[in-house]
């Protein structure tokens, strides 16, 4: 199975290892990775700035550095970026007809890092170990617009030996939200402060997320209040202390079951903090 890796740009200048854990746990699954070196930006930042015009050219360099390789699935570590990935059809301007259908052709075959091993793979447990108490920051993007929530639980559910302490208003963002914290510098703090107190009240020592966005602001934020956290993207946490023989997959139907009991306490912790 080929595999083009979409490094976005929080990975690729600030969190390398963040990439490097993925490329290894798609590696040992099987998938053989790709990684074209044409790719920058999705145009997310710029878009999202208003410049939609401008945004046109980072866009169609994406596509076609993304869509050089003739794989099988595209796979980025981020659920912000990808989900811009999977909007650029909507994106570009009219009358930009080749692009619209290549990019429509790319988001058919892209996913976030954490719903590709789960929903593709079928990978249940990936058989890593990690002895730690932490907690999960749900980002609003991958949420609310890529629409992943259940895959992330479940991996993380299967990791030996940690325990994942529920966060206390998980659905509230942590402020930033690319430009809206540039733009808004004393209303993002304050949610980012927020989620700090959030983050500590359960007593982890790890905070999880799969959006390397969050955990650069949420991350620093505590660092710049001099308090410690350590903060691990779910590929790095996959990547830790792999035993293969532990490995389990599901089927199809098994995982209709477990998305939908994942859901139900999902939504019932959500109830009760309301």
């Amino acid at each position: 199975m080929k595999v083009v890796i979409f490094s976005t740009c929080l990975v690729d200048l600030i969190f390398p290892n963040v990439g490097k854990a993925m490329v290894e746990v798609l590696e040992r699954f099987g998938c053989e990775t790709y990684m074209p070196m044409q790719q920058i930006c999705c145009g997310q930042i710029t878009f999202n700035s208003g410049y939609v015009k401008e945004s046109t050219k980072v866009m169609h360099n994406e596509i076609d550095a993304l869509m050089s390789v003739d794989a099988d699935y595209i796979v980025g570590p981020a659920g912000s970026c990808v989900n811009m990935l999977k909007e650029l059809q909507f994106h570009l301007p009219k009358g930009d007809d080749a692009y619209k259908a290549k990019a429509h052709e790319m988001a058919n075959k892209t996913y976030e890092f954490s719903q590709f091993l789960y929903r593709v793979l079928g990978v249940l447990d990936a058989g890593a170990e990690l002895d730690a108490v932490a907690t999960y920051h749900r980002s609003c993007h991958m949420t609310r617009l890529l629409g992943e929530r259940e895959s992330p639980y479940i991996l993380m559910d299967h990791v030996k030996g940690l325990t994942v302490k529920e966060l206390p208003h998980i659905e509230n963002c942590c402020g930033f939200g690319g430009m809206f914290s540039m733009k808004m510098p004393e209303v993002s703090q304050e949610m980012v402060n927020e989620k700090v107190s959030d983050v500590e009240s359960t007593g982890a020592q790890v905070l999880i997320s799969c959006d390397p966005g969050c955990l650069m602001n949420i991350g620093g934020r505590f660092n710049r209040l001099g308090k410690k956290i350590t903060i691990m993207h779910l590929a790095e946490v996959l990547n830790s202390n792999v035993d293969m023989s532990r490995v389990k997959y599901v089927d199809a139907t098994q995982r209709r079951a477990i998305d939908q009991q994942t859901l139900e306490h999902s939504n019932a912790h959500e109830e009760a903090l309301v």
